[in-house]
């Protein structure tokens, strides 16, 4: 900011800045003053622009009209065009978070910057969304119901003979990130407008709600600036831009969308600017965001609507790592975003794995624990992410997690809210991957019904000496005499015997997602399955082994309305093991049973 002042001080002398504090007004005017109406704007008025350079303090522009542009935002949609006067305005340009400054014509309020042309710009002009289209967000029902985000192809970018208007970009603030994290997240929100990442911190808004600061209220005023929180707490990620209109209820901010996802419920926070970077290509305010003073409930293509004292609904999540000697527990909060909440979360995990003492290139990690959902009982995570794969396992482990949650948050049967997520992750100083080499039995594959028989098999620990395991199986003394065969193998391929892919027409409801998630068997131990020439059937997450041909045909007739597989063989566990680690592999063993009593 020094360089800022200085290069400011450069352009005028110290007489003609004290002429100018002496004229400048006191601040904005209130937003009760009237409206400037969008029929009588014309090019040669002047105006003022107020935003927030430095601190709090809302400073003044001189704007020059220089016309209106006719459904250059879509049919019926003006944006006015104007250029911007003064020393500030003309050293930074258009800034990234200046979208939502409030312009008037006198005491009138006549729109909100929000709109800048191209890049590399000599002169800052820039597009101001009018007012009245703005109000219509101000007036649309209070709901904190959750919407969905624009797609990538839908971000706000308006396209005029070869030239371009962008809305200005709402800088994000990433607290506590690291570099990788913030790669990993612009990769994720590329064409969002939620890519461009900006330096500054978290302040007091980290904690949860307790209540609205009567003082922090009272300082917001237009021009003053706003942040929307996406994740807050131990880790904080928002989005700022300048609060456009303000009443004893609500606010106007932006001048267009975040991601216009219509009704929101993101925590609203006051905002200190520590200094405006200046550069032609990417200028931007830096910021500290600071209290919480409501919630913003509107994310609309005019405007975003925040209500003064409101509550925002946001996902707790708690994080423990442990390993090592070395213990950390996190807590934050997720905003709750079909579009974004799982890219929110997966990128918060991320970070909190690349950020603990314990983690290196070798490192694996075993995460426990649960997705606590309303009305439903909690789901189980029970997931591995070994070293020495391409991917990294940090981000391995914050991959399966989020498809995990995915799974559950964006079912469409899903009716309560997510309670919680409650994570703990070991960390493993090697890599834990473990291949199933062979498998035999002891004895040989000539057997009885109701023998006790022993498999054999040799497992190969990453980098490590080969060892092996025996693991007893008793047959059913119900076998018939023939063939059997046992299934050898790591847990994925048990889980697909169990329930094989199913091609339907339809996508599973939350309690078959559910029940298939608690049936799923962890992946560091060696399964012995009997494949039994039974009809076995999958049914919304359960599986029914040895079916009667009478009941297989009944079933058979569901299998378009429900969500159901028929097999021909029956798998049911009869044995297993500690693998040491995550096993991979299979084996078939071949067994020929004859008539006549067992040995045991």
């Amino acid at each position: 900011m020094a360089a800022v002042t200085l290069a400011l001080g450069a352009l005028l002398s110290p007489a003609s800045l004290l002429a100018q504090n002496a004229a400048a007004p006191a601040g904005p005017p209130p937003s009760n003053g009237g409206f400037y109406p969008l029929s009588q704007v014309h090019r040669g008025l002047t105006g003022t622009a107020w935003t927030v350079f430095s601190g709090s303090k809302p400073e003044p522009m001189e704007v020059e009209i220089l016309g209106v542009l006719r459904g250059a935002r879509g049919p019926g949609h003006d944006m006015i065009l104007a250029q911007l006067h003064g020393a500030k305005p003309e050293y930074t340009g258009v800034v990234a978070g200046m979208s939502g400054s409030p312009v008037y014509i006198g005491n009138k309020l006549l729109g909100s910057l929000s709109y800048r042309i191209g890049q590399f710009s000599k002169d800052p002009i820039a597009g101001i969304t009018p007012i009245e289209q703005m109000l219509e967000v101000r007036d649309l029902p209070v709901d904190a119901a959750q919407g969905h985000a624009a797609s990538a192809d839908e971000r706000d970018d308006l396209t005029a003979g070869g030239m371009t208007f962008q809305a200005m970009e709402t800088p994000l603030v990433m607290s506590g990130f690291r570099p990788e994290a913030i790669r990993l997240w612009q990769k994720q929100m590329v064409g969002t407008g939620l890519d461009m990442v900006a330096a500054g911190g978290a302040g007091g808004s980290s904690k949860p709600q307790s209540g609205t600061s009567a003082a922090a209220l009272a300082s917001m005023e237009p021009g003053s600036a706003v942040s929307a929180q996406l994740v807050r707490g131990d880790l904080e990620i928002s989005a700022t831009c300048t609060v456009t209109y303000i009443d004893p209820k609500q606010l106007l901010a932006c001048g267009h969308p975040i991601l216009q996802a219509g009704p929101v419920s993101l925590p609203m926070t006051t905002t200190d600017v520590v200094a405006t970077l200046a550069s032609p290509l990417n200028a931007f305010k830096i910021v500290n965001t600071g209290e919480v003073i409501g919630a913003f409930t509107q994310d609309r293509d005019a405007a975003i609507r925040g209500v003064l004292g409101a509550k925002a609904s946001m996902i707790p999540v708690h994080i423990e790592v442990h390993g090592a000697g070395n213990e950390r527990k996190l807590n934050f909060e997720v905003l709750d975003l079909p579009s974004l909440t799982p890219q929110a979360l997966m990128v918060a995990i991320y970070n909190t794995l690349l950020e603990t003492n314990a983690s290196t290139a070798k490192t694996s990690y075993h995460v426990t624990g649960n997705i606590d959902l309303d009305g439903y009982p909690p789901s189980p995570l029970n997931l591995w992410a070994p070293s020495g794969d391409s991917v990294p396992a940090p981000l391995t482990a914050a991959m399966q997690i989020g498809e995990h949650f995915s799974r559950l948050y964006s079912n469409g049967t899903r009716r309560g809210a997510v309670h919680s997520i409650n994570l703990r992750i070991e960390t493993v100083e090697r890599n834990v991957q473990v291949d199933l080499e062979t498998a035999r039995l002891v004895s040989g594959n000539i057997v009885h019904a109701g023998d006790t028989v022993v498999v054999e098999a040799t497992l190969h620990p990453w980098q490590q000496p080969a060892r092996n395991v025996r693991i007893p199986v008793t047959l059913p003394a119900r076998l018939g005499e023939g063939k059997l065969r046992l299934l050898v193998s790591d847990a994925g391929t048990l889980d697909r015997a169990l329930d094989p892919p199913r091609f339907t027409s339809h996508s599973a409801d939350l309690e078959t997602e559910m029940a298939q998630a608690r049936r799923e068997h962890p992946a560091d131990r060696i399964y012995v399955s009997l494949l039994e020439p039974d009809t076995q059937a999958g049914i919304d997450g359960h599986t029914l082994s040895g079916l009667p041909l009478s009941m297989a045909n009944a079933v058979e007739t569901l299998r378009t309305s429900k969500d159901m597989s028929l097999n021909g063989e029956s798998a049911v566990v009869a044995g297993e093991a500690p693998a040491g680690g995550v096993l991979s592999g299979f084996q078939i063993i071949n067994l020929h049973i004859e008539a006549g009593g067992g040995l045991h």
